[in-house]
């Protein structure tokens, strides 16, 4: 063993294997959420914060190799708008691959979300509703941002 230890220690912290992929996979997240479509701006109005009836959500969050509009870690259910190009035979893919993953996907077109958002959320409840929980205990509150109270 050299001075420098095993290849795994040399990457410090960032695992080994697709590091550089998950790395960029999160700038492309981060980029994503700031350049956000009017549509989607819209739709996470009115789920951030817990809102729909309590179910929490994540904005473009990454699912290693992808990237999913929204995702409700609880009940694994990701929701994609699909917008002008929007390519069927690629979504049929990642749909497939998200739910060998366990992840149940909803597809809503931004006319959809942009004509109807009540319909949208109604129907996004309805699924999340007949889903079953994801782990046996609840989700833990977000610490991000707040101090240990003790």
């Amino acid at each position: 063993m050299t001075s420098e230890g095993p290849p795994f220690f040399q990457r410090r912290g960032l695992g080994v294997g697709n590091a550089p992929d998950r790395t960029e996979l999160r700038k492309r997240a981060r980029d994503l959420r700031n350049e956000a479509t009017p549509q989607e701006r819209a739709l996470w109005s009115r789920l951030k914060g817990a809102q729909l009836a309590g179910f929490r959500f994540r904005r473009q969050a990454a699912i290693p190799p992808y990237i999913a509009d929204f995702l409700c870690p609880t009940k694994a259910l990701v929701i994609e708008l699909d917008g002008l190009t929007h390519e069927p035979a690629a979504d049929a893919k990642r749909d497939a691959f998200l739910a060998a993953k366990g992840y149940t996907t909803l597809r809503f077109t931004n006319q959809e979300v942009g004509l109807n958002l009540n319909g949208v959320l109604t129907a996004i409840l309805h699924t999340l509703k007949q889903l079953p929980d994801r782990w046996p205990y609840p989700q833990p509150p977000s610490l991000k941002g707040r101090a240990l109270q003790v």
